[in-house]
């Protein structure tokens, strides 16, 4: 199961952990991802998604259904 977003496609980023002493060792950023049931009216089911919190919030401002239209549009099944 890839850690990744269903929506924007966004993965983990690579960084590194700096100690006090400056000593650097290679880390992953996951995306604080989240299971989530979303009720579509127009095609009347429900859908999970695997989601991180900031697509939530853009899916709280504009609507399930205009973020669902932008992704088809970008080519992701949906």
């Amino acid at each position: 199961m890839a850690r990744r977003d269903d929506l924007t496609g966004k993965g983990p980023q690579s960084g590194n952990t700096v100690s006090k002493s400056n000593n650097k060792v290679k880390r992953k950023f996951n995306q604080n991802l989240q299971k989530k049931r979303f009720y579509i009216p127009q095609e009347d089911r429900w859908i999970t998604l695997k989601v991180s919190a900031k697509t939530l919030k853009t899916i709280n401002k504009k609507g399930i259904q205009a973020v669902l239209k932008e992704a088809r549009k970008q080519g992701i099944n949906v």
